[in-house]
């Protein structure tokens, strides 16, 4: 055949892959904004006005569910079920979906579906859950959009416990999907797949790089051959207590978690791995994004190959059992290699009996298998005590891990208010934040009451503006946590954060509880914060020459110290603060990409962070009262003089030490102003520019205003759901 002669290309060359450069990788240093804008509505192909709480109430809950357990038991050809059984595949799957949250700053985790995209979708030890989604492929398509892929990804986890003999805890539905990847999440500065540069001493775990909680690139928890692939289950231990507890577990959560999640299932590690395919995000197109094909004999079934190791953990794999502890505790163990060539433990001198089945080969018996971790928690003395419990009484074992499975399975959904369905627990949990229900209304002219009387009360305009900010900035939209609801800034830790001035706090908050006493109608203190803050503000715009009125929606609870856990609220501490113009320390980060991270926790766009920033500088909110920013001769006004100020040309910007600048009036060589970087960065980034521009318009000196109020009344309301 004569070659076929290919034409010039009709597009840019690349320019449509990822495999294309940014515009901006131009421009390294330049602050990217685009963590503010990573969920676009224009990605969302849902209809305006889609309402997913609407849509679940729709659904046939107990017919899905009875949907899902028949799915495990239907072996398909494609992509046989060990022992006939999905269940160890959709346990994992929803596993690795909620287990890559962490509590330093609230993300990852079950909560967006975000296992289906890049590059979770492709990480190591997510290898051949794209079989599993596509499983549930049937059930998706059936219930459509009265279930988010989010959710279906832990109902199935449940219901292939459910379907193997074992009484979960409890579902809670709410999960909303993304649309595209959340590439902006820092998963690691590793270049290389299961690279380890995330320690400050690499012998030393306690040193894991924050937020992270993984201990390498590309996995979820540890790696099960041991710390760098090096069998050692004590060393191994020390990375288990690291990492789980930054996902918000305990040492008895984290022996139930392993040993429950290990009890049913295999691992799959029957080949050389060299032989693989790429990932889904690498593989031809004629995968259809299925990834790591497998060229070993069947590619499936008894040739499957996935993390590397191979074997189930107990006898009875495709059911709840009590074997794990038993065959733990009852025989030595001694490190051997997998097909694949992982490291692996197996039993000596095993009795048949209680030998598993092999998963596709009728008859035959396989010695089960353990990894480093399963190893730990026999030979990490603390470990051990737990786990010689569980084993000694397998009843609460089972209750221990039913309630860690919900914990993991639920971590990142927010307060209990936020789970949609019938099989929500009873039960109000301490890591759920719970907050007491209130059962008053306030009319229009019972708000106006309390206005005046938090004006008048001796409490300046910033104090009660600061308070509410900084009861309610503790928000993460990534973890629903947070926020003004509950008043916790009256409660340890809160109330003795630095970022928050105790000492200021401490005169605000008697001064609250006073007018709460006071009351005829008991008002919360938590609605109290905020109105207070929205009275201020109401003012100071009033004073501008703008009459505006500051939405206001009462229904705050107030949280007891019984309600709250006190350890658990130390990762919300602020340690900065870009709109109050804080930094606890200096950090190797800039102030101005601090700035974003936290924006983008308290789901802000950059408008809205601009917006905001300039109306607190004028108003004065500065942490301990600097002068970093007040570009105005009217402090305590809300007026738009920080935009008008930033962008006159009049003055030009001097910088004094790393993160203070002097800006001197051209005409007479005075200093008019100082500044930090988070002020300049607003005047120096050209899209921030752009919109300090607009808000310094003669013409829009009432829409500054305007915007800003609803930028405000969006983060005190973040945490009502």
């Amino acid at each position: 055949m004569e070659n076929i002669k290919k034409g010039k290309c009709p597009v840019m060359h690349g320019a449509n892959t990822e495999a294309s450069s940014s515009v901006m990788s131009w421009w390294p240093n330049a602050l990217n904004l685009d963590i503010l804008h990573q969920h676009d509505s224009k990605t969302n192909p849902l209809d305006e006005g889609f309402n997913y709480k609407e849509e679940f109430s729709k659904l046939d809950f107990e017919a899905l569910k009875s949907d899902l357990k028949k799915l495990m038991t239907q072996s398909q050809q494609w992509w046989p079920a060990d022992w006939g059984h999905y269940g160890g595949l959709m346990i994992r799957m929803a596993w690795h979906s909620a287990g890559t949250y962490r509590i330093a700053d609230g993300r990852g985790g079950s909560n967006t579906g975000n296992q289906r995209f890049a590059p979770l979708n492709s990480w190591p030890d997510n290898v051949n859950l794209d079989k599993a989604r596509r499983l549930l492929w049937p059930v998706k398509k059936k219930y459509g959009n009265k279930i988010s892929w989010a959710d279906l990804f832990i109902l199935a986890g449940n219901m292939a416990y459910e379907s193997m003999g074992f009484k979960t805890f409890g579902f809670g539905g709410g999960r909303e999907d993304i649309w595209h990847p959340e590439k902006d999440v820092y998963w690691g500065a590793e270049k290389d797949w299961l690279g380890k540069s995330r320690y400050s001493d690499s012998t030393e775990s306690e040193t894991l790089e924050n937020p992270l909680a993984a201990v390498q690139m590309g996995l979820i928890y540890v790696n099960p051959e041991g710390v760098d692939g090096n069998p050692d289950p004590l060393k191994t231990a020390k990375d288990m207590r690291t990492t789980f507890s930054r996902m918000a577990m305990n040492d008895e959560e984290t022996v139930a978690l392993t040993a429950g999640g290990h009890t049913v299932g295999k691992t799959h590690g029957n080949g050389n791995p060299s032989l693989l395919g790429p990932s889904p995000e690498g593989a031809p197109i004629e995968e259809q994004g299925f990834g790591w094909s497998n060229p070993k004999g069947k590619g499936n079934a008894e040739h499957t190959l996935s993390s590397g190791l191979e074997g189930a953990w107990t006898t009875h794999p495709n059911k709840w059992n009590d074997t794990y502890f038993y065959l733990l505790f009852t025989y030595d163990w001694e490190l051997t290699k997998s097909p694949a060539g992982a490291w692996q433990w197996e039993p000596v001198n095993i009795n048949e009996e209680d030998k598993p089945f092999d998963a596709h080969i009728r008859g035959v018996r396989r010695n089960p298998m353990m990894t480093d971790a399963d190893m730990a928690l026999k030979m990490d003395p603390d470990y051990r005590i737990i786990s010689e419990r569980f084993y000694k009484d397998p009843e609460y074992f089972a209750k221990v891990f039913a309630r860690a499975w919900f914990k993991l399975t639920h971590r990142d959904l927010g307060p209990k208010s936020r789970y949609l369905g019938p099989d929500v627990p009873k039960e109000d949990l301490i890591w759920q934040d719970p907050i007491p229900k209130v059962d008053y209304t306030l009319s229009p002219e019972e708000v106006s009451e309390l206005k005046i009387k938090l004006l008048n009360c001796g409490l300046s305009r910033t104090e009660l503006i600061n308070t509410a900010w900084d009861s309610a900035r503790t928000f993460r939209c990534s973890d629903y946590r947070g926020g003004a609801n509950g008043a916790r800034i009256r409660l340890a830790p809160q109330k003795n954060w630095e970022g928050n001035e105790p000492k200021r706090l401490d005169k605000v908050l008697k001064k609250l509880e006073e007018i709460h006493s006071g009351l005829n109608k008991k008002v919360s203190i938590a609605d109290l914060i905020v109105l207070g803050g929205g009275a201020a503000i109401e003012k100071a715009a009033l004073d501008a020459g703008v009459d505006i009125k500051v939405p206001f929606l009462p229904g705050r609870g107030d949280a007891t110290a019984q309600m709250t856990d006190v350890d658990s609220f130390s990762v919300l501490e602020p340690l900065h603060d870009g709109y109050r113009n804080w930094l606890k320390k200096e950090y190797a980060v800039n102030p101005e990409e601090l700035l974003l991270d936290r924006t983008q926790l308290m789901g802000l766009t950059a408008v809205e962070m601009t917006v905001l920033i300039g109306g607190m500088r004028v108003l004065g909110t500065n942490y301990g009262n600097t002068k970093h920013g007040v570009f105005t001769e009217r402090e305590g006004v809300l007026t738009n003089d920080f935009f008008v100020n930033l962008t006159d040309m009049n003055y030009f910007w001097k910088p004094v030490t790393e993160n203070l600048y002097h800006i001197i009036e051209r005409k007479s060589n005075a200093i008019k102003w100082i500044a930090t970087k988070v002020d300049l960065v607003f005047g120096s980034n050209s899209v921030l520019r752009a919109y300090a521009e607009l808000y310094a318009q003669d013409d829009n000196k009432v829409k500054f205003v305007n915007d800003f109020v609803k930028a405000w009344v969006k983060v005190m309301n973040a945490d009502r759901f």
